[in-house]
């Protein structure tokens, strides 16, 4: 809705500084520990979903699980990164020519286990209690799984394919190179837009409230993949120059160095929750009628 980007008529100190006192009374970073334990237990699965989905549409075509990786890498920091890479090498060569075990089904079933946490967490940023039946939970943790991984997929396909498109088209239609280079500028922006399409696409199912007007970016949203890419790449930095958990924990190292850049990812999440509900709640206290106040599902509910 507009009045989101109106900030629900407060300034930026003064959102800064209610979103600060919602985040301590919510336990957000409490709770983003608490999501950090579920990522861990859906990341897996969520990979082994996608490589089962790209296997299906590419066939055995390696080059955009590669990318995968490859990008996973840019914000996983480098101990955690391999020790992703390798744990999916070892099930994937177990479980014979890449074809998981348990099944694809098992393996979304297990990744919406990290959305259904998210939607508990999202349901205190907004001071709702969860009224779905569990079924409708479920499929609505699923259901954004599949959005989350048909997204990144995307995103992928477009950096990795990205140049042979600009080539192809500027060759057919006589752009020129001029053409081409906008392109592969413009791709990585393009690349970004996913992600805070993903953001939105949570912020919006995933809490239980109603009757929501969609919106394609929101304040939280860019908050939330700001927050995420900065964390991310300072931590990639920091251990960078100052690597000790591989020398005080050894093995375990990477595990903890995992936890930790899943525990930064929930907390840019539900922080980016908190902005979307603090300025729907200043906006509907202010008199938008289509606003609604923590705690209430709908705004008809006034």
């Amino acid at each position: 809705m507009a009045s989101l980007w109106k900030l629900g008529g407060l300034g930026l100190v003064e959102l800064g500084k209610r979103v600060w006192a919602e985040i301590q009374e919510d336990e957000i970073f409490g709770r983003a520990a608490q999501l950090a334990y579920y990522f861990l237990l859906a990341l897996f699965p969520l990979l082994l979903f996608l490589m089962s989905v790209i296997g299906l549409v590419m066939g055995s075509e390696t080059d955009l699980r590669d990318s995968l990786f490859a990008y996973l890498g840019t914000v996983l920091p480098g101990s955690a990164s391999q020790l992703v890479n390798t744990t999916i090498l070892e099930v994937t060569k177990s479980s014979g020519g890449g074809k998981i075990a348990f099944g694809i089904l098992a393996a979304l079933w297990a990744a919406s286990n990290g959305m259904g946490a998210i939607t508990e967490a999202l349901n205190i940023a907004y001071d709702v209690k969860e009224s779905r039946a569990w079924w409708k939970q479920r499929l609505t943790a699923v259901g954004l799984t599949v959005i989350l991984s048909l997204l990144i997929i995307s995103a992928l396909s477009l950096v990795l394919y990205g140049g042979w498109i600009a080539d192809y088209v500027a060759g057919s239609y006589g752009y020129g190179e001029s053409f081409e280079m906008a392109w592969k500028v413009i791709q990585w922006p393009i690349a970004l837009a996913f992600v805070l399409l993903a953001f939105a696409f949570i912020y919006y199912f995933a809490p239980d409230v109603k009757n929501q007007k969609w919106v394609w970016v929101t304040p939280g949203a860019v908050l939330g993949v700001t927050l995420w890419l900065l964390v991310s790449f300072s931590f990639r930095l920091y251990l960078h120059f100052f690597d000790s958990y591989s020398k005080t924990y050894g093995a375990l190292g990477a595990v903890i160095v995992l936890m930790l850049w899943l525990y930064l990812t929930g907390a840019a999440i539900l922080i980016g929750g908190e902005v979307n509900a603090e300025i729907e709640n200043a906006a509907a206290k202010g008199g938008a009628p289509d606003a609604k106040e923590k705690g209430e599902k709908s705004p008809n509910e006034k």
